[in-house]
């Protein structure tokens, strides 16, 4: 089972970090025409900003899910280190299991806020704001996959190295 989730958690991992690799490069070449566009041929373009400011937002939302996986997110390792192995595992599975209730919740209130961009406009592009708002709970959506998963993969071994080797 530790294994069919750690294959699950990095093929998932693969398939968002391809996206927000793609949504960066669509970032950065919407910034790009909105420069270009501002200092040499004055278009007067009014979506790449908001363009980029969404662009940015799937990006960086889609982009936890990759940090849960890696287990790169911030964490206090110098103070779990402190707490014997017993209850560090215990400690690391409870601080999960919070998380993924958290990313749950917003999951949960994350559906009806993007159902609401539905009824709202986007001034320049006259489009409902729905896909827009619908980062947040699909954001929240894979990023509780990926905490089961590597819940499941990890059972609260994943900092049991020696503070030194960390630091190294």
């Amino acid at each position: 089972m530790r294994k069919w989730a750690a294959m699950a958690s990095d093929r998932i991992n693969k398939v968002v970090e391809a996206i927000v690799a793609l949504l960066m490069l669509l970032l950065v070449l919407d910034v790009w025409l909105g420069v270009v566009d501002r200092y040499y041929f004055h278009w007067q373009l009014p979506w790449p900003e908001v363009i980029a400011r969404y662009l940015m937002i799937w990006a960086a939302m889609l982009a936890v899910s990759s940090g849960i996986s890696r287990r790169e997110h911030i964490g206090l390792t110098a103070a779990i280190h402190a707490i014997p192995l017993g209850m560090r595992r215990v400690l690391l599975v409870l601080v999960d299991v919070l998380s993924l209730a958290l990313f749950l919740y917003v999951l949960f209130y994350g559906i009806p806020f993007a159902q609401s961009g539905a009824s709202r406009q986007a001034m320049i592009f006259g489009m409902s704001l729905a896909p827009f708002y619908a980062a947040i709970p699909a954001a929240a959506a894979v990023a509780s996959v990926q905490l089961v998963l590597v819940l499941i993969r990890d059972l609260g071994t994943h900092l049991e190295n020696a503070p030194d080797e960390e630091l190294a």
